[in-house]
């Protein structure tokens, strides 16, 4: 599995960690994000990169997901979740990361590298990794209708109308 990795400068240290980690699991990891450490540096950059590689390997038929960090998470996932195609999912436990893969087919997680330790951040990448998408109709049904917004604005007809 290639796996893109973007951090800013909160989540350098467990980058580099992460990095060596999922490398001596086989994994084949692209770092997209800083090459040292800048406590003013801006994620936007890192994390769209990774994301926007995420979804051209996908494209190509590449067997690919991605990780971004930050101090809490939240920006990077935005950020992330800006580039068509990619649905980042915020993940600090192992049922967020088993349910992003699971419900919603992410195919990158955000976590806060300021919330959590190196051990737990290993668990919450191993599950979302080993996770695979359930497939089931109602989470195909509601993925489509998150594609559907994206592309063109379209919504389901309002209840309440």
């Amino acid at each position: 599995m290639r796996i893109h990795i973007a951090t800013d400068h909160a989540g350098l240290e467990f980058s580099t960690q992460l990095q060596e980690h999922l490398r001596s699991l086989g994994h084949d990891v692209v770092d997209h994000g800083p090459v040292e450490y800048d406590a003013v540096d801006d994620y936007p950059a890192f994390c769209i990169r990774a994301a926007q590689a995420v979804v051209a390997d996908q494209a190509a038929g590449v067997e690919a997901l991605g990780v971004v960090f930050g101090g809490s998470g939240n920006g990077e996932q935005m950020a992330a979740n800006k580039v068509h195609g990619i649905r980042a999912a915020l993940v600090w436990n192992l049922s967020t990361a088993e349910l992003a893969r699971e419900h919603n087919d992410a195919n990158v997680i955000s976590i806060g590298a300021r919330q959590h330790t190196f051990e737990e951040v290993v668990t919450f990448i191993e599950r979302f990794i080993a996770t695979p998408f359930s497939g089931d109709e109602r989470h195909v049904r509601r993925i489509g209708q998150i594609a559907d917004f994206e592309r063109d604005g379209s919504l389901l007809p309002d209840p309440r109308a």
